[in-house]
């Protein structure tokens, strides 16, 4: 069998680089996506040979563009990976609309303009990956993200519906939520808040980036079909339910 070919939005750093990682290691063809950080995402791609893609996921026509581009590149997209993700935290009294709107369109809108460019081909194909990366606070909420928790916890509804359209495909649809993990966003919490989270998990520590794409490599991978429309918690026994 061909190498299945994967993409990975927000996949040069961070977690979405641990992913890119693994998946090639685990044997895929694989495509990172960034958004901006150009000197980034050219060191990632000299130190593990990687394709790297410049666009804006929360743009739908520029994800079309990609998508083609990366296909006529690398092959057909049988693993789609949903990860990029950017924070603006505020309180509702201090959030503008701009703040909401960048979240839910960068985190929840790319989710359907990524998904939306891979679709067609996946269901003529009859086969199908794809992992949304959610977040715990998407299942618990947080202080002041209210448009960062909206947005993760509608990737959960969206995994939910969408995998039941792909099921009868050979199309499985998961998510992923993470708990608080080793990563430059989560660095740039405040040493005294980081203090009060991680007293919160039981297992006492932040989760490694590697940990979350563990579990991207698990639902991906080709004896996985039976599980979808499911939502994995990696995050250290912080929420349970």
């Amino acid at each position: 069998m061909a190498q299945r070919v994967a993409v990975v939005t927000g996949g040069t750093r961070g977690i979405g680089a641990a992913i890119s990682r693994m998946l090639k290691d685990k044997g895929y063809k694989v495509g990172a996506t960034y958004a901006g950080n150009d000197a980034a995402a050219q060191k990632f791609k000299a130190e593990t040979g990687i394709a790297v893609y410049k666009f804006d996921v929360s743009d739908f026509a520029a994800c079309q563009t990609a998508v083609a581009q990366i296909e006529k590149d690398l092959g057909p997209v049988e693993v789609l990976v949903n990860n990029a993700g950017i924070t603006r935290d505020s309180t509702m009294r201090r959030l503008t609309r701009d703040m909401w709107e960048a979240v839910i369109d960068t985190n929840l809108g790319s989710c359907f303009n990524m998904s939306k460019a891979v679709w067609d081909g996946m269901n003529t194909r009859g086969f199908g990956r794809i992992v949304n990366i959610g977040s715990i606070n998407g299942q618990g909420g947080q202080y002041g993200q209210v448009n960062y928790a909206a947005a993760k916890s509608g990737i959960h509804g969206f995994t939910k519906a969408l995998a039941q359209e792909g099921a009868p495909k050979g199309i499985t649809v998961n998510a992923i939520a993470p708990g608080y993990t080793s990563t430059d966003m989560v660095a740039a919490v405040p040493a005294n808040v980081l203090e009060k989270i991680v007293a919160k998990i039981p297992v006492g520590r932040l989760g490694k980036a590697e940990e979350i794409a563990s579990g991207v490599v698990f639902l991906v991978a080709d004896d996985s079909g039976f599980i979808t429309g499911s939502t994995l918690s990696i995050n250290g026994g912080q929420h349970m339910y």
